[in-house]
């Protein structure tokens, strides 16, 4: 079976068209597809069909449009009641948005790893899927939820191909698609400073100034705000001339047996919006830097380990500080992420390789992922005779636990490393830790203001402190909201504010593009082992406040046990310590949006416990 929402809705058996009818069911199958296996439930449901006014028939009338598409899926398909909603499972369908963000993925993880024609093929690839507007016969109710986070998908992909095409000196061609592309997306100012590239590689530096003399006009005028980061920056490079390099063209090739001529960057670009974090960032840029104040700096291992729950902005604060002391690293920039987007710990063999690659060792492009201890010890003797006497600053995203990152450690001190991870990793050897907590009030009405609009938040301060007060400080949830909001400039920010007022509705609201409070919180509770898992998702309902280990004691656990648990979550950065109670006890919390996940109805919750009875 095969399911296509990038278009208009429809569902296949190989090549028949399954003849649905009526924006009602085409509404119910596309919003039980984008849950991706998980239930919806009614409620949301009667939202997307009805709104705010949904028949009194409304629990009938859901049934019959389940009823009806479970009997034109066919066996294939199971289409199941599960409390309070419906839930759609499809393990062997074909399902075009899930097609779209693995092809996405993969070219940017080429795109960030240089490996340009690939980054292309691989977007493009995943362009091709759309035929159409997206969700193009639901109802409007759906459209206005789903439709705006697929579109801002689209686009994003859309850039980064054309990065890739201008990093392979096609910029020629892309100068009339461009053209279209900054008509539609007037205040999208990535797309205005790649026309602008395009055409300053033209020899067309003239129309580039007026690109952007037009793009500042247009801001001004839409929005009230001035040309950001990214497009000034390009508007400097066309004056000062620094655009004119010809990048290398399509059909040029380095052997893999030849070391690189430039030093290898991997690193993602900084974020041009980036805010807050001033004394973090100073702390880890003070210890990466080879002028730090320590005697004998250069004679012992940097390492710096920053770490913090899911969505904290972990990432977002190492890249600022690879960028910020990149000249203290003349002989690459490394980054491999440890985990694949799917939650998996990637194998150590598969990020060796695709370190050694980059420092321009040939490799095989597939290692074998249990190639045994000897292919391993010849990658990592490889690496770290190719890392000792190079000054370069390696980042490790998202380690799992310290075995993983054994492999990874340059023998020499030349090179620093910096480590971001959900745990703290208290047996790494010589490491700094840096751990970041969710933003003050000031540092997240500073961010909501960066992405969405400075004036804008300055008008409606009071709603716009009830959305930041809604993200809990979270940086993810802020830039989802601040996102959703420069998406829609007629939208005010009290409509937002609204929508995130009610705890139920919360978290779903934070969710546009790749910014997903729920999947980026979620992975990590799902990652638990069970039993912690089950002891997060009894205590989360009940648990606004603060807590102690008595409080799992329905759990039939002894108090010694549940605080051990608890000890490991909060090692783990799934709950935070709050402090010591009158007894000597310690007392626990839970991020606000962590605990609306995890008290969330979840289909495995009996399933772990009956696990656990056996």
């Amino acid at each position: 079976m095969e399911f296509r929402l990038l278009g208009p809705v429809e569902a296949r058996d190989g090549a028949r068209r399954v003849a649905l009818s009526g924006s009602k069911v085409h509404t119910v199958l596309a919003a039980l597809l984008l849950a991706r296996g998980r239930v919806v439930s009614d409620e949301r449901l009667s939202g997307l069909l009805w709104g705010w006014s949904p028949p009194a028939t409304m629990n009938a009338q859901i049934y019959t449009y389940v009823s009806r598409l479970r009997k034109l899926l066919g066996p294939g398909v199971d289409l199941v009641r599960r409390q309070p909603g419906y839930q759609l499972i499809a393990t062997d369908a074909q399902v075009d948005v899930l097609e779209f963000e693995r092809l996405d993925r993969l070219g940017r993880q080429a795109l960030e790893e240089r490996r340009f024609e690939e980054a292309a093929g691989a977007l493009r690839r995943a362009l091709d899927l759309w035929h159409g507007p997206a969700l193009a016969n639901v109802t409007p109710h759906l459209a206005e939820a789903e439709l705006p986070r697929l579109e801002e998908a689209r686009t994003s992909a859309l850039e980064h191909r054309i990065d890739a095409d201008l990093e392979l000196a096609r910029h020629e061609r892309l100068v009339p698609e461009l053209r279209g592309l900054v008509s539609e997306f007037p205040v999208r100012e990535r797309l205005r400073a790649q026309l602008m590239t395009a055409l300053y590689r033209c020899g067309r530096q003239a129309e580039a100034l007026r690109v952007f003399h037009e793009g500042r006009e247009v801001l001004a005028e839409e929005l009230g705000v001035d040309p950001g980061h990214d497009l000034t920056a390009t508007h400097q490079a066309v004056l000062s001339g620094e655009l004119s390099h010809t990048p290398r063209p399509a059909s040029a090739r380095v052997s893999p047996a030849s070391p690189h001529t430039t030093p290898p960057v991997m690193v993602p670009p900084a974020l041009a919006d980036f805010t807050g974090r001033e004394a973090e960032l100073a702390e880890v840029c003070t210890e990466l830097s080879s002028e730090s104040g320590h005697r004998g700096a250069r004679s012992r291992a940097r390492r710096i380990l920053i770490t913090g729950m899911a969505g904290v902005g972990k990432t977002a604060l190492a890249v600022q500080a690879v960028h910020a002391v990149a000249d203290d690293f003349p002989d690459g920039l490394l980054h491999v992420r440890l985990r694949r987007e799917d939650g998996t710990v990637k194998d150590c063999a598969a990020a060796l390789t695709q370190l050694l690659r980059a420092l321009g060792e040939p490799c095989d492009d597939t290692p074998a992922p249990h190639g045994g201890p000897e292919q391993l010890d010849d990658l990592i003797r490889r690496y770290r005779t190719r890392t000792a006497g190079r000054r370069l600053l390696i980042l490790l995203d998202d380690a799992t636990d310290e075995l993983q990152l054994d492999a990874l450690l340059p023998a020499t001190t030349d090179a620093a490393v910096l480590i971001t991870s959900r745990s703290r990793l208290f047996a790494l050897p010589g490491s700094r830790t840096v751990a970041l907590d969710p933003m003050g009030t000031t540092e997240s009405l500073a961010l909501l203001a960066a992405i969405a609009g400075r004036a804008r938040i300055l008008v409606e301060r009071d709603a716009a402190s009830v959305v930041s007060e809604a993200c809990a400080g979270l940086p993810l949830a802020l830039r989802a909201a601040a996102t959703r909001l420069a998406a829609r400039p007629h939208w005010p920010v009290a409509r937002l504010a609204r929508r995130l007022s009610d705890p139920a509705l919360r978290v779903e609201e934070l969710c546009t593009g790749d910014l997903d409070v729920r999947r980026s919180l979620g992975s990590a509770l799902h990652r638990l082992p069970s039993d912690e898992q089950e002891l997060v998702r009894t205590l989360a309902p009940g648990a606004s406040g603060t807590f102690s280990a008595a409080a799992a004691l329905d759990l039939g656990l002894p108090e010694e046990m549940a605080e051990e648990l608890l000890e490991r979550l909060v090692e783990k950065s799934l709950l935070e310590l709050a402090g010591i109670d009158a007894d000597g006890a310690p007392r626990y919390r839970f991020h606000e949006l962590m605990r609306l996940i995890a008290a969330a109805p979840h289909e495995c919750r009996a399933e772990l416990r009956l696990t656990r009875a056996s």
